[in-house]
């Protein structure tokens, strides 16, 4: 049957046209300039707000990195993630989650993850009882329970200091129309620099939260991160300025 011939039965449209979202514009106090934002194409972005390594069992702290610089950013992540959800903003999760067999992590990335293989390493065994150290799907690997997703919120797992490599993140934000990303979450100097700059080189808008960011490192590499990101990515904000912005905006 070819394309002109007449269908025996009448059949539905195929809607290749998408829904128009009516835009939320709100202008926020930033640096090194205020930003304008569209609300109904943004999301939150949380990084690595992870049991192994944020609790005491967890791979981090059982290396002897002390998490209190890290779990100091909860409250205020509890806070932006409870405005944003009732803003109708999107929370989206960016969180470690290798493969139990790490097929996918390079032999170079294990060494120096692993310090040459003097220290455990994605995949290896855990503390007994939480499983294998950051593999998706067990303990190490899920969000904190001070910050545990909602029904609604988005989970999106990496296997590289970038949320973008390898993986859905990208093609989740496209097909939900969103074009600009507000970035939290640790460490501001690995997985949540490195993820904001693969979002600035394909075209989406970056925030950073200046207060809702954290680091295990000394406080001059936050500040060159600060610096860069206003040089070259985006902008830097504060969490209260976000907020406002949050709740000024209708229920959804």
């Amino acid at each position: 049957m070819s394309a002109s011939d007449p269908s025996p039965l009448k059949q539905a449209p195929l809607k290749f046209a998408r829904s128009v979202v009516a835009p939320r514009i709100v202008t926020l106090p930033a640096a090194p300039q205020p930003a304008e934002i569209d609300l109904a194409r943004s999301a939150l972005v949380v990084v690595d707000m992870q049991n192994d390594f944020l609790e005491p069992d967890g791979w981090f702290p059982r290396l002897g990195v002390d998490p209190s610089p890290l779990l100091a950013i909860v409250p205020t992540l509890q806070a932006l993630t409870a405005s944003a959800r009732a803003a109708g903003l999107p929370v989206i999760f960016v969180n470690w989650g290798v493969r139990a067999d790490r097929a996918e992590l390079s032999a170079p990335l294990l060494a120096k993850a692993s310090g040459a293989g003097t220290r455990p390493v994605y995949g290896d065994p855990s503390v007994e009882g939480r499983g294998r150290i950051l593999v998706e799907g067990e303990w190490g690997a899920a969000t904190i329970d001070a910050l545990a997703p909602e029904p609604g919120d988005l989970v999106v797992h990496k296997h590289r200091l970038s949320g973008f490599h390898d993986n859905e993140f990208d093609s989740i934000l496209r097909n939900r129309g969103i074009d600009t990303l507000v970035f939290t979450g640790v460490n501001i100097d690995r997985c949540v620099f490195s993820t904001l700059c693969d979002a600035s080189f394909r075209g989406y808008g970056c925030l950073l939260v200046e207060d809702a960011c954290a680091t295990v490192s000394p406080a001059f590499v936050s500040d060159a991160v600060l610096f860069l990101v206003r040089q070259l990515y985006g902008v830097t904000l504060s969490s209260g300025d976000l907020l406002a912005a949050l709740e000024d905006q209708p229920q959804q």
